[in-house]
């Protein structure tokens, strides 16, 4: 029997916590036939499935927040857990391994691969979607600059997100530690069709059953739209960083106001259609790179490219909207209901108690 690692890399923003949170929640099932996802012990006082990422910082030396002592010896636990395996495949999935630099890269191949077949797996989207969702994940993190800004930052490479995105620059640094054939750019759908292709698409790569993995994906990043971008930008802009991770609001703001915006009926942030030529520009070298690198390609690089924006149609976040008086609204009825240690009230997408 050849043990076969799968170790999912990114990128943010491409689907990774449907696909996190459907493996997390078929761990047991999955473990059945013969595929392990790794999780921490019950009862540590660390989140089981927290232990991916918490390896994946401790390797890369990036704490997105964390005590840094709550990551010491993460990584050493993960390798043991992958290499004294008795199954045949492991599924290994985190976009903070997209991090890892040439040489943490070379040290996650070698320990994760010990005794194994050594896959790696990258998910990828249309550029324009991935900046404007990167953006606004942002800004419930504390994220102080407006899209103009953002983007203005990925066009001249002074975005260090962009560089996640990059193609050529994230695959290039494993193409050196695993054969081309087994690093795979796995492609994600475009919106409004089939919403379990991309699992289909990755466990078909990983050769997992749909009856393996009955339980659908938990939780996923929802966007907010317009007006609530604008909020959220208002209020991190006010707060003078104290939003950020690791901050003394971060939770505050990420679990009481942008938790509440997401999934309204406002108008979706789009990329300016003047930055239409510059994305397909980018999006064509990585399709020309990718033919030529050899590496496996699940999907269509098609999908890729860039969908230009309408321009009659676009909303520019960067002009007030009306409807951002009724998203303040929103937000200010739950943190008033947080502070008060009640319930947090229901309220409509018109501002009203529901």
């Amino acid at each position: 029997m050849v043990r076969r690692v799968f170790l999912h890399i990114g990128a943010p923003k491409t689907g990774t916590t449907a696909l996190q949170t459907r493996l997390q929640g078929n761990a047991a099932t999955l473990v059945e036939r013969g595929v392990l996802v790794p999780m921490g012990e019950q009862g540590s006082g660390k989140r089981p499935a927290g232990l991916v990422l918490r390896a994946a910082l401790e390797l890369t030396g990036v704490t997105l927040g964390q005590r840094p002592e709550a990551l010491v010896g993460e990584w050493d636990r993960l390798v043991e857990q992958v290499t004294s395996t008795p199954y045949e495949t492991t599924v290994i999935s985190h976009e903070a391994f997209v991090r890892c630099d040439a040489a943490t890269a070379a040290t996650a191949v070698r320990d994760l691969g010990a005794g194994a077949e050594a896959h790696v797996v990258y998910t990828a989207r249309d550029l324009g979607r991935q900046l404007v969702s990167g953006w606004l994940e942002g800004l419930k993190n504390g994220g102080d600059d407006d899209l103009a800004t953002h983007l203005a930052r990925a066009r001249s490479g002074d975005l260090p997100l962009r560089h996640a995105f990059d193609i050529p620059q994230v695959l290039g640094r494993w193409l050196d530690h695993v054969p081309a054939e087994r690093i795979h750019l796995l492609t994600v759908p475009p919106p409004g069709g089939d919403r379990d292709l991309l699992w289909r698409r990755f466990a078909d790569l990983v050769g997992l059953e749909d009856s393996w993995a009955p339980e659908a994906a938990g939780r996923t990043n929802e966007s907010v739209g317009v007006p609530e971008a604008q909020l959220l930008l208002a209020l991190n802009r006010a707060l003078e960083g104290s939003s950020k991770r690791g901050r003394p609001h971060h939770k505050l703001v990420r679990r009481h106001v942008a938790r509440v915006l997401v999934g309204r009926d406002s108008p979706r942030v789009e990329v300016p259609p003047q930055d239409a030529a510059w994305l397909r520009a980018e999006v064509d070298h990585w399709i020309t790179w990718t033919t030529a690198s050899g590496i496996d390609v699940v999907g269509d690089l098609d999908e890729l490219r860039p969908v230009p924006t309408d321009a009659a149609s676009w909303t520019d976040p960067g002009v007030p909207h009306p409807g951002l008086t009724e998203a303040a609204v929103v937000a200010l009825a739950s943190v008033v209901a947080e502070v008060a240690g009640g319930d947090r009230p229901r309220v409509g997408t018109a501002g009203q108690r529901s």
